[in-house]
């Protein structure tokens, strides 16, 4: 068979949101990357083939910005009317259409080539094209949710639950033991004018009443059903074929129930099932182990820890072993965690193998832990800071551990002025605007360069005004102008207004489509047109540049000018009369 050899700086194994991420952002900052996947469609679990909405940390204004965030504002802009398939199109775009980066899809990893204790390459089978593709990278990244690179490469890997005693943790079982989160293959219904009836597929299982699905969550317009979760108490890799098998018997048989025997079944006339999915979605399977460990009591702490990088903030929701098949409560228990904790650098490189990153739920973590950090938003952050982290290491020839002891203010600093929000880490306000005169037109504009760009503890952080109030920068000297950086506010709270049941949250996609849902929209907040000004050595103010249809938080602005003075004009929003700008600087 023919074999396609690609060299690049960086390559990453695994195209879900954290691989996504990890990829672009490491394109994005000059280095030349790699992204293999072995599915035909980017997003993993958040894909069309799974379904899941993209989860992450919980509170008030805690939902996670950088890429992730650029993704659902792509989302809400280009797939008005939500399907599936139009988000695997804004993901796709991404990764296809960003300069740098080589995407290789249908593409399988089944081997890699080791030596002094770093990959050297790693060789893939690509279904479509009947071909072998070779890989030589400097560095690597493994956000394949199964850490395919670990056996391959022989880093240290964990698989299953720790003993209580070994890191202190009270949530996790006396022994040690295999037991993991299982899979689940979810459906979706969609809602008709005329009644949709069901006929049961005679291979389904057959639930006759609601004594036979205990304690489950059983209103499709309340929740998507996650319960149907199986293959924890085995091996959610070796035995993924088995476990759809069973999956899909009790997707239609529980499908069935809900039709044809249920107590609420009047309520579900007018729905029809839209979907099954046939790959089952895994939460947890082997996990790297890197430098440091997060724990459950790093979690319960609020993960103070000076290497931070990304953050997470879903409760510890340990699933049991046993998922649909445990006979109870439903089958998980929500473990309380603070939003937001932070994640350290350490836990996103592995210990022993020297050139290879994860990112995502294989990160380096123990069960307890990877409960809460699985959840994609958090996968995505780490993914985007292991991007960057590698695009540092490719330009100063550093390993993943090295580019945490000489250069961790650097990544730092670059996730924040990425827009990625580090708990308790303000962002450096660049010269000259960190000391030149800052005045507004109306408002308090300081908190435009405080260095935190959301709001936090109540504390709004952001200047706002009504549209057409000028904000400005007066610089005591000239100053030479490339760039400028805003954030505007994308309302970090956002809520769904079509759902009348259930589903409030504004997600990246909806777990039901009703006939009467209303289409997706930038957020009402959101600047959508605005200009910039430069104040010559005359004295007179002149346009830099004008911006129109902005749908997303973070903007930069090519600037080329020399000048004494730099002003912000918003002239119309998605919506609100006052706009909220979180952050407006140069450099």
């Amino acid at each position: 068979m023919q074999t396609e050899k690609i060299g690049v700086d960086f390559c990453v194994v695994g195209g879900g949101l954290a691989g996504l991420c990890a990829a672009v952002a490491a394109a994005r900052r000059g280095a030349k990357v790699a992204l293999v996947h072995d599915r035909p469609v980017l997003g993993g679990n958040s894909s069309s083939e799974i379904r899941m909405h993209v989860c992450g940390a919980r509170g008030e204004n805690t939902r996670e910005t950088g890429l992730v965030e650029e993704l659902m504002l792509d989302n809400y802009r280009y797939n008005t009317r939500p399907t599936y398939s139009g988000w695997n199109a804004v993901l796709y775009g991404k990764a296809q259409y960003q300069p740098g980066l080589t995407l290789v899809l249908n593409a399988s990893v089944s081997s890699a080539a080791a030596e002094d204790g770093k990959i050297r390459s790693v060789r893939a089978w690509q279904c479509t094209t009947q071909r072998w593709i070779e890989i030589e990278a400097s560095l690597f990244a493994d956000c394949s949710g199964d850490a395919v690179l670990a056996p391959l490469s022989g880093a240290l890997f964990r698989q299953g639950r720790e003993a209580r005693g070994e890191y202190g943790e009270s949530i996790a079982p006396v022994e040690a033991d295999s037991c993991t989160m299982g899979a689940s293959c979810l459906f979706q219904a969609r809602e008709y004018a005329e009644p949709q009836p069901f006929v049961p597929l005679p291979w389904a299982n057959r639930y006759e009443s609601a004594a036979d699905l205990p304690d489950r969550f059983m209103d499709v317009f309340q929740t998507n059903f996650w319960w149907m979760e199986v293959g924890g108490t085995e091996d959610t890799l070796s035995g993924a074929e088995k476990c759809r098998e069973e999956l899909l018997r009790i997707a239609y048989g529980v499908w069935d129930y809900l039709k044809n025997r249920s107590p609420d079944r009047a309520r579900y006339e007018r729905l029809a099932l839209d979907w099954v999915g046939f790959l089952p979605g895994k939460r947890e399977s082997r996990r790297y182990v890197g430098d440091h460990v997060l724990t459950q009591g790093d979690v319960e702490s609020g993960g103070r820890f000076p290497d931070v990088v990304a953050y997470g903030g879903w409760p510890m929701d340990d699933h049991f072993p046993e998922g649909f098949h445990y006979r109870g409560a439903v089958g998980t228990t929500y473990h309380p965690a603070p939003s937001p904790y932070g994640i350290p650098y350490r836990c996103l490189y592995s210990r022993n193998v020297g050139n290879l990153f994860c990112a995502g739920r294989d990160m380096s973590a123990t069960h307890a832990a990877l409960s809460s950090t699985r959840v994609m938003a958090t996968c995505a952050l780490e993914g985007q800071a292991v991007g960057v982290a590698a695009a540092i290491a490719v330009r100063d020839g550093l390993s993943p551990r090295a580019v945490g002891a000489e250069r961790l203010a650097e990544l730092q600093g670059a996730l924040l002025d990425d827009d990625c929000w580090l708990p308790g880490v303000p962002r450096r306000i660049p010269e000259p605007c960190a000391g030149a005169e800052l005045r507004a037109g109306a408002g308090e504009p300081e908190p435009l360069r405080s260095g935190i760009d959301r709001p936090v503890g109540g504390v709004s952080n952001c200047w706002t005004a009504p549209v057409g109030t000028p904000v400005e920068y007066r610089f005591a000297q000239p100053a030479a102008l490339s760039s400028c950086r805003l954030v505007f506010d994308s309302d970090l709270d956002r809520g769904d207004p079509s759902r009348k049941e259930g589903q409030t949250r504004l997600l990246n996609m909806r777990y039901w489509t009703g006939i009467d849902d209303s289409a997706f929209a930038p957020p009402a907040t959101l600047v959508r047109d605005f200009r910039l000004e430069v104040l010559g050595d005359g004295g007179a103010w002149t346009l830099a540049a004008t911006v129109r249809d902005n749908h997303q938080r973070l903007v930069r602005v090519p600037l080329s000018a020399t000048c004494r003075g730099l002003r912000l004009v918003v002239e119309r929003t998605w919506g609100t009369p006052s706009p909220r700008v979180f952050a407006f600087d140069a450099t």
